[in-house]
């Protein structure tokens, strides 16, 4: 889990990580939430995800990514006019109340995202082995001190399976943000036999948890 395999898999487009529309739930979770029209939100690992056109619509969205062409991909499909400026150890591509920081998380401070409402994790925790879990998580919390997390996880029989993106059960989740206030669960969907964006699994059981997590 390097940058550089990172790096290769934009590279050759083995992307089957990318969903081509945006989360279904995203509708449901929203209405959950109660969102103003003022929230900022902010995307980490977020690839050249749709979900970050769905957030647009509730005021400015912030994101990170390590892929230079990932978000290049991404301004271009969307049709925006990005411009790019170099900051520092990161790029900055910005269109249309869209930002992505493209270069090292772990480098970024909080300064660069400005004040965060919403932290909004789809795609992140889940392409992370353990081992660097509770970095992403210690370095999620100096970058948005004031935020509000929606978290989404997969969860599958752990040796049926080579991640990414890897399987983290709900005890898992607890114990990654036992510092928080607290961890709800909004949503759960059985995926069993059915497709993950752009993949097939051939796992006995798939469930997907939408958790939100205010520290």
């Amino acid at each position: 889990m390097q940058a550089e395999f990172w790096q290769q898999c934009w590279q050759q487009q083995r992307i089957g990580f990318h969903q081509t529309e945006v989360h279904p739930l995203l509708p449901v979770l929203t209405q959950q939430l109660q969102l103003s029209s003022s929230v900022s939100t902010f995307v980490p690992l977020c690839g050249k995800s749709l979900d970050m056109l769905w957030w647009r619509q509730f005021g400015s969205v912030v994101g990170a990514e390590l892929s230079e062409l990932a978000c290049q991909q991404f301004f271009l499909e969307a049709g925006f006019a990005a411009s790019c400026q170099s900051q520092g150890a990161h790029q900055l591509y910005s269109a249309e109340q869209i930002s992505l920081w493209q270069g090292d998380y772990f480098a970024l401070e909080s300064s660069q995202l400005g004040p965060v409402g919403l932290i909004y994790d789809r795609a992140a925790l889940i392409a992370l082995p353990d081992a660097m879990r509770t970095l992403y998580v210690e370095k999620l919390k100096h970058l948005c001190p004031a935020a509000s997390l929606l978290l989404l996880t997969l969860d599958y029989p752990a040796a049926e399976m080579q991640g990414p993106p890897f399987a983290i059960p709900d005890h898992d989740v607890h114990a990654l943000f036992r510092f928080a206030q607290s961890v709800e669960l909004l949503a759960v969907r059985d995926l069993t036999g059915r497709p993950f964006a752009q993949r097939q699994f051939k796992v006995s059981r798939l469930i997907e948890r939408a958790y939100l997590i205010r520290w």
